[in-house]
C-alpha cells in the first residue's frame, strides 16, 4: 500500500474549518464533501478558533512591519561593511 500524505492549501483548510465552525453540518458530512478525515477537521477547527482574535488585532502587522524595517537596517549595515573591507583590502596592497 502507498502511503501518501495529502496536502491542502491553505484557502481549502480555511474553507472546509469555517464550514465545521458554522455547525450546519455534521463533522462526518463535512468529512464525507471535502474527503478530509473527521481528526483533521477538528484541528483545523480548533486551529481556526485558537487564530482567529489575531486576525482582528492588528498587532501582527505593525510587528510584521518593524521586522521588515530591522531587516533592511541590517543588509544596509551589512552592505556598508563590504564596501569599507573592500576599500581597506585596496588600500593595504602594495
Amino acid at each position: 500500500m502507498n502511503n501518501v500524505k495529502k496536502k491542502f492549501g491553505k484557502e481549502f483548510k480555511a474553507k472546509v474549518a469555517l464550514e465545521a465552525l458554522k455547525g450546519l453540518k455534521t463533522t462526518a458530512e463535512i468529512s464525507s464533501e471535502f474527503g478530509v478525515h473527521a481528526t483533521q477537521i477538528a484541528k483545523w477547527k480548533k486551529q481556526l478558533r485558537e487564530q482567529l482574535p489575531e486576525i482582528f488585532a492588528g498587532k501582527t502587522s505593525q510587528a510584521d512591519k518593524d521586522k521588515d524595517h530591522l531587516i533592511d537596517e541590517l543588509y544596509k549595515q551589512i552592505g556598508q561593511t563590504q564596501m569599507e573591507i573592500n576599500w581597506l583590502k585596496k588600500k593595504l596592497q602594495f
